[in-house]
């Protein structure tokens, strides 16, 4: 199959590539099928989740650990339950990204992550209790930590 996509033209993708999310993403309820895109050169760090149904739509996302290893979000019963495992440990996590110019005044949202199961590529978008993560935490925030990409 093939879809074109905003950001890196025709892209080829298998129905197994798709990451599902039954309940959309916040603010965008109608859209369930998307691709996780890494940028080259990124080595995996930076990433672009397009969606299927609406090629003008995809939203930049990064791998949190790469910026802060120290990040721990902690699920909701329910809403491990409905990602199918039994703990947070169990899900892949990615951090949507606000692109500015100049791109150190982007921010990342650490407060609502998107969580995949690796294994059913069932995800969701969530929203943190712990108080320790901000919405729009500033790239440039992480720029001052010991080996940090930005």
């Amino acid at each position: 199959m093939k879809v074109q996509s905003k950001y890196f033209g025709e892209v080829e993708y298998e129905s197994d590539d798709l990451l599902t999310f039954p309940a959309g993403l916040f603010g965008f309820d109608e859209e369930h099928d998307f691709l996780l895109l890494p940028f080259e050169g990124s080595a995996g760090s930076l990433l672009c989740f397009q969606s299927i149904q609406t090629p003008a739509l995809a939203f930049v996302a990064m791998d949190p650990f790469s910026l802060k290893p120290d990040y721990a979000p902690q699920l909701q019963p329910q809403e491990l339950k409905s990602l199918g495992v039994a703990e947070s440990q169990a899900l892949g996590f990615y951090v949507l990204c606000v692109v500015k110019n100049p791109v150190s005044e982007s921010t990342v949202n650490l407060k609502c992550p998107i969580a995949i199961n690796p294994e059913t590529r069932v995800a969701r978008q969530v929203i943190l209790e712990e108080e320790a993560y901000e919405m729009r935490h500033p790239l440039a925030g992480f720029a001052a930590q010991e080996g940090a990409p930005c």
